[in-house]
């Protein structure tokens, strides 16, 4: 009988690119197990991530705008599979795996905090110095130490280097986590946008001529010529990225994002809220470590109270967030039912 795994193994060969990461020279894992006779080991991480805890909580954590009014928005779920699926199509274009593309971009921000990057400036900023914190870092954290009650998820370490490298100064080891690195880039500050036009905080007519006219008028234009720029600029050379003319508009397009979204107080105005959930939390927590669930004592015995309540913060989702806070810090009776 055939093993589909080794089959599909000996077609990478052939089928990938000299740059694409084949399965079978994978760097392994950190601990050894036995080969699937179905699936490569990077698609044995895709549903390893996808049936995790943390992917499943990813779909009530905020992307920008906290609880919109609105079934559009994007959530960090959604954001995660947008961020795939771009992947995946720069991938098969320039014949990288693109089960290592998938695997990456569904891991990368499954260490997110509860409300976005409003969130994580929270936590930063209550953790502070040595202790930032970084929701790459958290990710990888999460795939290594706290899925599947502290023993991890046991992926390759292509995949835990580009959840890792997916932000930050130090860049992916693998191809396909620099698509991901881009693509993820790509996806935020257009659907970002895109949001921003649905809550009434921004319109088309608002984005400059010069970013518009080289990447098109709408939504969708934008995003096909960023990935076409990407697949043809990467065709040229062993280095993925855009081309020098269309990466200096996509920084204007992130500048024209950053001054309008991301620093718009409209956008921003429920900040001071999610800072007193998150730091009323983590000081309840901190003062009452018998409260803490079992396995955040166990994490707090092995790396210490600081690293198991942020572990334990940072994973909530929005809603359980701002339940628990209501529990600790709300009377009962004037609890909206």
């Amino acid at each position: 009988m055939s093993c589909p795994r080794v089959e599909r193994e000996v077609l990478e060969r052939t089928l990938l690119s000299p740059l694409g990461s084949q399965a079978e020279l994978s760097k392994g894992r950190e601990r050894d197990e036995p080969e699937c006779e179905i699936r490569t080991c990077y698609q044995r991480d895709i549903d390893r991530i996808t049936h995790s805890k943390a992917f499943r909580r990813l779909k009530h954590k905020t992307q920008v705008f906290l609880q919109p009014e609105g079934d559009h928005y994007r959530t960090r779920l959604t954001h995660t599979l947008e961020v795939a699926r771009i992947g995946r199509t720069v991938a098969r274009a320039l014949r990288l795996n693109e089960d290592l593309a998938e695997a990456i971009a569904l891991g990368h921000d499954l260490g997110h905090t509860p409300f976005g990057h409003a969130g994580e400036r929270a936590l930063n900023e209550i953790l502070g110095g040595d202790n930032a914190f970084k929701h790459n870092e958290q990710s990888l954290r999460v795939v290594e130490m706290l899925e599947k009650d502290g023993k991890g998820l046991n992926l390759t370490h292509e995949v835990r280097n580009g959840i890792l490298c997916h932000t930050g100064k130090v860049k992916p080891e693998t191809p396909e986590g620099n698509v991901i690195r881009i693509a993820d880039r790509i996806a935020y500050i257009n659907h970002d946008i895109d949001d921003a036009v649905r809550a009434g905080i921004l319109r088309e007519t608002d984005i400059p001529e010069e970013i518009s006219c080289a990447l098109g008028e709408s939504h969708g234009e934008r995003i096909n010529a960023l990935i076409l720029d990407l697949i043809n600029e990467s065709m040229k050379s062993d280095v993925i990225s855009l081309s020098p003319q269309i990466a200096f508009v996509f920084d204007t397009f992130y500048g024209f994002a950053h001054r309008n979204i991301y620093s718009n107080m409209r956008a921003k105005s429920e900040e001071t809220k999610v800072f007193g959930i998150i730091s009323g939390l983590y000081e309840h927590y901190s003062a009452n470590p018998d409260e803490l669930p079992e396995d955040y004592r166990r994490i707090a015995a092995r790396d210490g109270l600081k690293r198991a309540v942020s572990d334990f913060v940072s994973g909530m989702t929005d809603k359980y967030s701002i339940y628990m806070y209501g529990g600790l810090y709300i009377p009962e009776a004037w609890q909206v039912r």
